[in-house]
């Protein structure tokens, strides 16, 4: 994009705030109101991708950009920043985080990249004016999706060496949360201690799936997909028998179950 076009999305979005002549929707719009529709359009962004699907990414892409076009023309109508200020943080941000690139150039192996980036962004935060009274956890955000809150919470607290040393005590812990929800579960499925008993086994897995070096959200995500496409497959199955799924019992349903699994091995 050269800077004519971004001027012009600057100047379109301008339009579409100006109180005369402006969109009565866009007018409307606040910082608060305009966070769902942030979100929807980051995960349009992820399905697109999910699907490899690069022309409907190219205009996720495009819906994304217009999010961060339109909180920036509402900061400048308060006199907070504007687009050049938000585009000129970025810059310097992604130099003063990337020294081994725009100030010596060397190669680090991937835990030296970590260890670097995080002191870097520590840096940052003890810059910031009140940063020693900060909650411990103020930077990540509640509104996360709660796997992805989840391993930030347990990267902070390994920061400070709070941490299982590999994945074989993580591993057991959710060893431990499972006999815990069992015995909660047999008392009373329904209760809240139940519940919380679950939430602990969810929380000790992503810190299992933490130390795989894998991203617990993005799993999840693949076995949801995963069981959607065999159960799909399922259904096929039971048509094929001339059978539909909710005519079907559980034992017909977990025969065509192992015959997918069966032929997805072979």
């Amino acid at each position: 994009m050269n800077q004519t076009e971004i001027d012009k999305l600057l100047n379109i979005m301008q339009t579409l705030r100006d109180p005369k002549k402006g969109c009565d929707w866009d007018k409307a719009q606040t910082f608060k109101t305009i966070v769902p529709h942030t979100l929807e359009e980051a995960y349009e962004v992820a399905d697109a991708i999910e699907r490899d699907n690069m022309a409907d990414l190219k205009d996720e892409l495009g819906d994304l950009l217009f999010q961060v076009i339109f909180y920036a023309q509402m900061a400048k109508e308060k006199g907070l920043f504007d687009f050049d200020e938000v585009v000129e943080v970025l810059n310097n941000k992604l130099v003063r985080r990337h020294p081994h690139v725009f100030s010596e150039q060397k190669t680090l192996t991937d835990e030296e990249l970590e260890q670097q980036w995080q002191a870097i962004k520590d840096q940052e935060k003890a810059a910031k004016p009140n940063s020693s009274e900060q909650p411990l956890w103020h930077d990540i955000p509640k509104v996360l999706p709660a796997l992805t809150r989840a391993k930030k919470v347990q990267k902070r607290a390994a920061n400070f060496g709070f941490d299982w040393p590999d994945y074989h005590g993580a591993l057991e812990k959710v060893s431990e949360e499972v006999a815990e929800v069992s015995e909660a579960l047999a008392e009373n499925p329904q209760s809240e201690h139940s519940a919380e008993e679950i939430g602990d086994l969810l929380f000790a897995t992503v810190n299992v799936a933490r130390h795989a070096k894998h991203d617990p959200e993005q799993i999840l995500r693949n076995a949801t997909d995963k069981f959607v496409g065999r159960f799909a497959q399922v259904e096929a199955v039971l048509k094929q028998q001339g059978k539909s799924l909710d005519a079907s019992s559980l034992e017909e349903m977990d025969e065509a179950w192992e015959l997918v699994k069966k032929r997805a091995k072979e």
